[in-house]
């Protein structure tokens, strides 16, 4: 590492640093609040921080100085991990790329670097790209162009997003697929965990995960739809009763002294009505 020139940021000057390797405490570089990465593997970041102990950081981080004049402090705007790795590797100060840039640019950077990279997962990539349009107030068409995918591809990641945060946490943890999070969308919330524990406890593939959804719906849908043919029925069967009371009434009022009893049980209604002939 001795290539990397030795940076106490208040005793150099900025057109010394700017888009030079140098080197920085890790204690004055702040996260970038624009990072969408919210998920680090405890396991891969410990790889990676043996790595950095046997072979030093080959890809410096990049970084910009806070908007403070009087801060010492940079605002990191690409390397997460390896900043997380260097400190569980001890390291004191890490090679960076100083950038002279806004904080605008620097939620930019940050969003843009990380949709690029293969290792986020699905929830990330849809939390980057809502970013992305939020920050630059573009259409979902727009942004599918700038990323160079379907608008369609756009639209469906964005939808993971009304997965609540249990819902995105268990799909993640359980290895639920892009896919299979998604048709979670057609339950309603309180279906949602079961199905995926469903899902990972039998190992199933997204088709079979398709069917287990369709399945719990038709479930859900069965004592609903009873229901309202049950309901109908009886509104029915009021009808005809009171229109049958009516009968009697009219019956009784033009001179025909009938006589009527009524039964009524838990299963039926029973009328018993004699007319006498004279």
């Amino acid at each position: 590492m001795a290539f990397f020139q030795r940076l106490v940021p208040e005793r150099v000057e900025e057109k010394n640093v700017l888009n030079k390797v140098v080197e920085i405490e890790v204690g004055k570089i702040i996260p970038n609040p624009s990072q969408p990465r919210v998920i680090f593997n405890d396991y891969e970041l410990s790889q990676l921080a043996i790595s950095i102990q046997q072979n030093g950081i080959l890809q410096p981080l990049t970084v910009r100085r806070n908007d403070d004049s009087n801060s010492e402090r940079f605002e990191l705007i690409a390397g997460e991990r390896r900043l997380r790795a260097a400190k569980l590797a001890g390291m004191s100060c890490v090679p960076c790329i100083v950038m002279e840039t806004t904080a605008e640019k620097s939620a930019l950077f940050a969003i843009m670097e990380n949709i690029q990279r293969s290792d986020l997962n699905y929830i990330e990539e849809a939390f980057a790209i809502y970013r992305l349009i939020e920050f630059l107030k573009i259409t979902q068409e727009e942004a599918a162009m700038k990323l160079g995918i379907a608008q369609s591809t756009v639209a469906n990641k964005l939808r993971l997003l009304r997965l609540s945060d249990e819902e995105k946490s268990a799909a993640l943890r359980y290895g639920l697929n892009e896919r299979q999070a998604r048709a979670l969308l057609k339950l309603p919330s309180e279906y949602r965990i079961t199905a995926i524990e469903k899902i990972s406890s039998s190992h199933l593939n997204t088709a079979a995960a398709d069917r287990l959804i369709e399945e719990t719906l038709k479930s859900i849908d069965r004592p609903a739809k009873k229901q309202v043919r049950k309901s109908f029925y009886v509104r029915q069967a009021a009808l005809y009763i009171n229109t049958f009371n009516h009968t009697i009434d009219s019956m009784k009022k033009s001179g025909v002294d009938c006589v009527v009893r009524k039964n009524k049980t838990d299963e039926f209604i029973e009328y018993n009505v004699k007319i006498p002939l004279k």
